[in-house]
């Protein structure tokens, strides 16, 4: 039997009625945020997780900055701002027979001299907060989670491309899901990883145990509102960190002699008060408490050889919860995966190319994560503040988010030459200040086209009075509209495709005004970024057709650096020189061409550029 979802007077596109584009198994951070991505763009989602209810306390809890920026991408998480922990600052105590406990480092958690963030700290508040704010966004496109129902195995059906993912309902029911896609962020132990060929999850276990506790502490310990790492000699460590409602978390190291399975919550309270005595630790209340032993481990495979079935989040990477990563990434498997299973779902996927990078791009970030985090687990466990913040130091901006690249491949272009700026292909687009030229409005260049699953192509043009500039301007117009051009081809049949399968309509479009964003391709978003004054009316269709999107450089002095967009996106800039950037649906910066003396011809040329660009990993369909 199929299930079919309700749009409970929502509109999610036009699909078969019968048949999902995607089925999403668990309905953790990683699954939702999935979901939503894929929701927002069109694609009719069927949500299943085997528990009856959200998260309502534990798990995880830490948001780093590029998560927050990824949530208002999306525009959401200004709740999780206002009601969540912000912390700005690391503290190392350490304590011995001889000297007692004492501090003996403050560090700040992200200095502006390492890290360009517009939210420089990590946003502390428990993982159903997380789901609460996902499962809120994924109703406003008429999605709910479909709950009790434990994902039991996958077969094909007779089509070739549609599977047939059955579950159990309620531990009863036997129910079967008609998808062309299917997910699995079911976490560590997911049954959809053990049925793809050959991804086993590979590592080892170590013989570290921890406790966790959240609630709230009587005590007269002086960093309670700091994350605090504290080291005793003796009796191990404690990992402090505040959270919202005046809780806090501790996680308590317990000796290699204990096991996690009969770890109990007074056992572990005691062991706290031994590492951090002199001071005393007493809980007014425990909201949640558990345990686990570390394991770093990761999948060999994200994905079948098919390429309908996929793993994200903890089925495909496990490790400890200490540097508040696992969330996060998690999330981020998921933005990487859904505007490409999005493209790939209307046929504009090349084989073996768009879907294929998932993989080769999060794999490597699951590798790193892994080696990054048995590293700083160690420094945690050893105790020694100058070690610990040296590591941190190393890390900073890979912790944060900021820092996670990939590597070169169709859809990250190396540079010909060395980067003048700090924007590079595999990078994150680095934030920068703009006025938004058509209301004046100072706005975050990198936050303010809305997620429609489109790319963004930047032209950079400084000095539009000059002859070359605005000759290349016209150029680039002229071959941007001519039916001969793949982006052109590319903008009419994407044009087609969410004409059948539309992006679900939402009732907050109205402030949103998502049309404004696609005026002259709906898979591709063009703006401009110029330093002068001119009149849109002035400028060819691409750019006055796109009035939203044009931007005058003039906000420097409201940047995190008192730096122009230009100059923190490209360095120093020659007069006559204009510079594209393609930026992919998920931010991260594809491909970047400059272009000196600029001219006319000069801006046919970039077109054919984009075209070859694209063509190495999208094809032309029919809706």
């Amino acid at each position: 039997m199929a299930i079919t979802t309700s749009t409970n007077g929502h509109s999610n596109g036009h699909h078969d009625a019968d048949i999902h584009d995607v089925c999403v198994v668990g309905a953790g951070p990683s699954g939702l945020m999935l979901s939503v991505v894929l929701a927002k763009l069109g694609l009719s989602v069927k949500v299943i997780d085997e528990r009856p209810d959200q998260t309502t306390v534990g798990r995880a809890d830490g948001i780093q900055p590029k998560t927050i920026e990824t949530l208002q991408m999306l525009r959401i998480g200004d709740d999780l701002v206002q009601t969540g922990v912000k912390v700005h600052d690391i503290c190392m105590w350490r304590g011995s027979p001889t000297e007692g406990l004492r501090r003996t480092g403050r560090e700040v958690h992200y200095p502006s001299s390492v890290v360009d963030v517009l939210h420089p700290y990590i946003l502390l508040c428990h993982q159903g907060m997380m789901e609460g704010t996902f499962i809120t966004d994924l109703r406003k496109s008429g999605v709910e989670v479909t709950r009790s129902h434990t994902f039991q195995g996958v077969t094909d059906s007779s089509d070739p491309h549609i599977l047939q993912i059955e579950c159990d309902k309620d531990g009863e029911t036997r129910t079967s899901i008609p998808a062309r896609y299917l997910v699995g962020c079911d976490g560590a132990r997911s049954a959809v990883r053990n049925a793809i060929p050959g991804a086993a999850s590979q590592g080892t276990p170590h013989n570290s145990v921890w406790g966790v506790l959240d609630g709230e502490l009587d005590t007269d310990f002086p960093d309670i509102w700091s994350k605090t790492v504290i080291f005793s000699e003796e009796h191990g460590s404690v990992l402090l960190i505040p959270r919202e409602r005046n809780m806090t978390r501790l996680y308590i190291e317990m000796k290699s002699s204990v096991t996690s399975k009969g770890l109990g919550q007074e056992f572990v309270m005691e062991q706290a008060r031994l590492i951090m005595a002199p001071y005393t630790v007493n809980w007014t209340s425990v909201e949640w408490f558990g345990n686990y032993q570390v394991s770093q481990r990761f999948a060999t495979r994200f994905l079948d050889p098919t390429q309908r079935v996929f793993i994200a989040g903890d089925a495909s990477h496990t490790h400890s919860p200490k540097a508040a990563q696992g969330m996060n990434t998690s999330v981020h498997d998921s933005w990487n995966l859904g505007w490409k299973l999005n493209l790939a779902a209307r046929g504009f996927a090349k084989d073996g190319i768009l879907l294929q990078s998932y993989e080769q791009e999060r794999k490597k970030i699951a590798e790193d994560l892994i080696n990054f985090d048995f590293e700083h687990a160690n420094e945690i466990a050893g105790g020694d503040s100058q070690r610990l913040a040296e590591n941190f130091r190393k890390n900073t901006r890979f912790i944060s988010g900021v820092g996670v690249e990939y590597g070169p491949n169709e859809l990250n272009h190396p540079l010909d030459a060395a980067p003048g700026g700090d924007a590079k292909p595999g990078c994150n687009l680095p934030q920068a200040k703009v006025t938004r030229y058509i209301d004046a409005c100072p706005v975050d260049v990198q936050l303010d086209v809305p997620v429609l699953g489109q790319f963004r192509v930047y032209v950079v043009a400084p000095n539009l009075t000059d002859h070359q500039e605005s000759g290349f301007i016209k150029g680039f117009d002229e071959s941007i509209s001519t039916p001969n051009s793949f982006v052109f081809q590319l903008g009419k049949s994407a044009q087609a495709s969410y004409q059948q399968k539309p992006r679900a309509s939402r009732a907050d479009d109205v402030y949103v005004r998502p049309e404004r964003y696609t005026t002259v391709n709906q898979l591709i978003t063009f703006a401009l970024l110029n330093k002068n004054e001119f009149e849109l009316s002035d400028l060819p269709p691409a750019f006055s057709k796109s009035r939203w999107t044009v931007y005058l450089d003039d906000a420097a002095h409201l940047d995190t650096k008192r730096t122009s967009c230009t100059e923190k996106w490209l360095g120093s800039v020659d007069r006559g020189e204009v510079s594209i950037l393609v930026v992919r649906p998920d931010g991260y910066v594809g491909a970047i061409r400059r272009i000196k003396n600029a001219s006319f011809e000069d801006g046919a040329a970039a077109v054919s550029w984009l075209d070859s660009y694209f063509r190495g990993f999208l094809q032309i369909t029919s809706a």
